[in-house]
């Protein structure tokens, strides 16, 4: 899980390059160097990206290699990609890699016909054009990112280093994730279905009705919340809070609620040897039926396997760590 390549080649742009090296490239505190990834620039040749000029580790041959491939953003979408490049991608494919393009790096991998009988996005501005050039892509022109399968694909600069902490989630879990994001002074996580374009990405005074109610909301997961109750506390009508809460976030109360209490169970299950009951409780749940099958919905995993997965807690000891409910 652990070696990632990065293909550069003329025509890819240096923000997302440079999005995913920072990211991927330098561990959050805690995390063992050994424990991290593996990063590798693949390249044919010494190659200007941007202002920079620079030097692959190894050929584009090493994608085949790699457990992941991060494909940065393309430049200009009406030039095609080199042929060696649309190869590399190919055959990193076929040896069972997982594929992430940031922003217009989906046109690269379309190129190649790896976004073909597959959701992806990309940068709302170029959403149009690549469902037009390529017709078997099933474009979502808004959401931040898109994971089908072993493709993963993002939409624009924010939303590339959205899908890089949502990656770092997948493969060392939420607690790493959320350390990430510290370093990098960020919100720790989007969900992938948040809209691309939002026209208030902030709530914009400090009177706006979302100010008190997210920090209330937040502190309250163990409670059986309801829009209503959001509602009431903002002082406002519920029909009034949904459009506050769609500008302002890019998805609705209900769903807002649904992710917190999702993302307060990964922090339990990876942190603590709380029994699901326990952790269902506490995230307003109900029961550990309810939060099993949320969170299978949600995550793609059961609890316990989760937990099996990111859970350290006893192992010091040589303790097991408890997956029953």
């Amino acid at each position: 899980m652990r070696t990632i390549a990065i293909p550069v080649t003329e025509g890819m742009l240096h923000f997302e390059l440079g999005i995913a090296l920072e990211v991927l490239g330098s561990p959050p505190q805690d995390v063992r160097r050994e424990d991290w990834y593996d990063v590798t620039l693949c390249g044919p040749r010494p190659v200007v990206v941007g202002p920079f000029r620079l030097q692959p580790d190894a050929g584009l041959d090493r994608l085949a290699t790699a457990r992941t491939v991060v494909v940065p953003g393309w430049a200009d979408v009406d030039v095609p990609p080199p042929p060696e490049l649309v190869e590399a991608l190919r055959a990193a494919h076929t040896n069972g890699a997982r594929l992430l393009s940031l922003c217009t790096g989906a046109f690269v991998l379309a190129a190649a016909g790896l976004l073909d009988g597959r959701r992806a996005t990309t940068h709302w501005v170029h959403t149009d054009v690549l469902a037009r050039r390529y017709p078997d892509v099933r474009v979502d022109p808004d959401v931040l990112y898109v994971e089908d399968g072993d493709v993963l694909t993002s939409a624009g600069k924010a939303a590339a280093l959205d899908l890089c902490l949502h990656l770092i989630r997948l493969d060392h879990g939420s607690a790493v994730a959320n350390a990430a994001a510290r370093r990098l002074v960020v919100a720790p996580h989007r969900e992938g279905g948040q809209a691309q374009f939002i026209r208030a990405a902030v709530p914009p005074r400090d009177d706006h009705p979302l100010q008190t109610v997210l920090p209330w909301a937040m502190q309250r997961l163990d409670q059986p919340l309801t829009v209503e109750d959001l509602a009431r506390r903002a002082s406002v009508t519920t029909r009034t809070l949904s459009r506050h809460f769609v500008a302002a976030t890019g998805t609705s109360p209900s769903k807002w609620l649904h992710a917190q209490r999702i993302r307060r169970a990964q922090e339990l299950l990876e942190t603590s040897s709380d029994s699901v009951e326990a952790i269902a409780a506490a995230t307003g749940m109900g029961t550990a039926t309810t939060l099993r099958r949320h969170f299978k919905r949600t995550i793609g995993v059961p609890p316990d396997v989760y937990r099996r997965t990111f859970n350290r807690v006893g192992e010091a000891a040589g303790d097991p760590v408890p997956t029953h409910g």
